[in-house]
């Protein structure tokens, strides 16, 4: 059964929450950024509803954190605000989906179980890819070059690492930019289709000798192909 934390002071939203879930997983509720640490670090946790305004900080801030420590951890964010600027504040820290309130049990519901149901299918799936110029460790969430130095670890973000592991699983395929944009960061959330350009270019500067892994599609988008072992 998976483990459902839910980080939030109001314990309206705690049993709102724990209905439209059901019995299908577990709900496990604290009201502190501090309780929220300590809950991830001790328990296997598969997603995190946060509240964006904690008692004792920040939830977009502990969402950054957590993609920082646990980078397969998916975070959704809840907030009572519409705001654009939020919504893009909360994405840029990592979260995987935003939840407006007060918000439909059915709606709750359905996007937690496709998270989780994507969830199973990575773990179902072949777990490491490996081609001549980088390997790409997909539950590790951890990316190796190969060089003339031998192999190299590439230090990426939470979003690059999404990004790249996106080009994986549409292997030698022309993606046009907008699907990128709808598919990686949500049809909700309005970037330019150029904003996906200068994440593309700070990801290729980052995979060094195998920059050329990733190839520009002059006027259409991107293509991912890598050298087959």
């Amino acid at each position: 059964m998976h483990n459902v934390l839910l980080v939030e002071d109001s314990r309206e939203i705690f049993e709102q929450v724990k209905a439209a879930l059901g019995s299908s997983v577990k709900v496990l509720w604290v009201e502190t950024v501090k309780d929220a640490r300590d809950m991830v670090g001790k328990n296997n946790i598969s997603l995190v509803l946060l509240d964006v305004e904690l008692p004792d900080g920040s939830g977009v801030d502990l969402c950054s954190e957590f993609q920082a420590n646990y980078p397969q951890l998916p975070v959704f964010l809840l907030t009572a605000h519409k705001q654009l600027p939020e919504k893009v504040m909360g994405f840029t820290a990592g979260a995987e989906d935003y939840i407006t309130k007060p918000f439909e049990s059915m709606e709750l519901r359905a996007r937690v179980e496709a998270k989780l149901r994507k969830l199973e299918v990575v773990k179902q799936s072949k777990l490491n890819m490996e081609w001549k110029e980088l390997e790409v460790l997909l539950t590790r969430q951890e990316v190796f070059v190969h060089g003339d130095k031998g192999k190299e670890k590439a230090d990426l973000t939470a979003l690059e690492f999404k990004i790249l592991t996106y080009f994986c699983h549409h292997l030698g395929e022309v993606i046009p930019r907008d699907q990128m944009l709808n598919e990686i960061w949500g049809e909700n959330i309005h970037i330019y289709p150029r904003s996906v350009d200068t994440h593309v270019s700070k990801l290729r500067r980052k995979l060094g000798s195998a920059v050329d892994v990733i190839k520009s599609i002059h006027g259409v988008g991107y293509k991912f192909d890598p050298t087959p072992l």
